[in-house]
């Protein structure tokens, strides 16, 4: 068997300043955990300005510290603190960052989301941005939607909804009442007395028999009608016709306004007369002469006058009580 190897004198030599260089690694290593816990703290807003927003819950249920307030979907804060309050309530102390505080205003609404995977999120919904801003150390309720808590209502409606579609579709539902009603409607609008035995039903004999008379009426009446339109084109003819009666009238009339002439004038010259009657007192006897002449003249005249008014009577059937005033 051949010898083991000795080590060189050069390897068992010891290690010069090893407590030194021991030293520098720790302070190496202390330095570089240091630098990677305060690069930490600042990546997480550690020496940022923020201002402290309080949110009242009645339950904080999947709400753990260092979850993020979110507006719009971009985090805007920070949970750091969950505590109990007097009151039962669950208080969630949030710190935003002075240069995202602007987004938050007094009339902005919170509200704590558990979504179906049992996951949370705190959102802000600022509707008025010109609103005041929200001050350091407000106290906001927050509202809360559990949507697995709905869940069980959704499956009730759906379950509801199920079993009416069940008796809507049933063979005695009313659905199928309809549609049964709906057919007994199309045989009788296909029937011989179509949509007016739909509407009416057994009254549609009587209705047809009414509409018949009806008929026959509307026909008696258009006969009527075509009578008294050739009456009526009679009378014209009778009238205004070439041997009408208004040809005579106009003539008669023609003569009436000759004789209301001649008795215009007699009056003018037995007005004469009076005036030279009461002028000339020696002529008394002349004048009453001369006025009983005219007196006599008027009277014919009448006499002539009233005799052309009965003949226009006579001839025309349509006049009642005509007067002829003397002027």
């Amino acid at each position: 068997m051949t010898e083991p190897d000795k080590p060189s004198p050069d390897a068992l030599r010891p290690v010069a300043h090893v407590e030194f260089k021991a030293l520098l690694l720790l302070v190496f290593t202390v330095l570089l955990v240091g630098t990677s816990a305060l690069y930490l703290m600042y990546a997480r807003g550690a020496f940022e300005a923020t201002q402290r927003l309080v949110l009242v819950a009645d339950d904080s249920e999947g709400v753990v510290v260092g979850m993020n307030l979110t507006f719009s979907g971009f985090p805007i804060g920070r949970v750091r603190r969950i505590e109990l309050a007097e009151d039962g309530n669950a208080r969630i102390l949030v710190d935003v960052p002075t240069k995202d505080a602007h987004w938050l205003r007094q009339s902005s609404v919170f509200t704590l989301v558990r979504g179906v995977l049992g996951n949370t999120n705190i959102r802000a919904y600022t509707g008025v941005l010109t609103d005041p801003p929200l001050e350091d150390g407000a106290v906001r309720t927050v509202l809360r939607g559990d949507t697995t808590a709905e869940i069980p209502k959704v499956i009730a409606s759906a379950r509801e909804l199920l079993d009416n579609l069940n008796a809507l579709t049933a063979a005695d539902g009313a659905l199928g009442t309809t549609l049964a009603n709906l057919q007994a409607t199309t045989e009788k609008l296909n029937g011989p007395r179509g949509a007016l035995g739909v509407v009416v039903g057994s009254d549609a004999a009587k209705i047809s028999a009414a509409l018949d008379r009806a008929n026959t009426l509307l026909a008696r009446l258009d006969g009527l009608a075509l009578k008294a339109d050739g009456l009526a084109g009679k009378a014209d003819a009778q009238v205004f016709g070439p041997e009408g009666v208004m040809r005579d009238i106009k003539a008669a009339i023609g003569q009436v306004n000759g004789l209301l002439a001649d008795t215009r004038d007699s009056l003018k010259k037995m007005d004469a007369v009076l005036v030279e009657a009461q002028a000339v007192g020696a002529n008394a006897r002349v004048a009453t002469a001369d006025l009983g002449t005219l007196r006599n003249e008027v009277e014919a005249n009448l006499r002539k006058v009233e005799s052309l008014v009965n003949e226009i009577n006579r001839k025309w059937p349509f006049a009642r009580d005509t007067e002829i005033k003397l002027p």
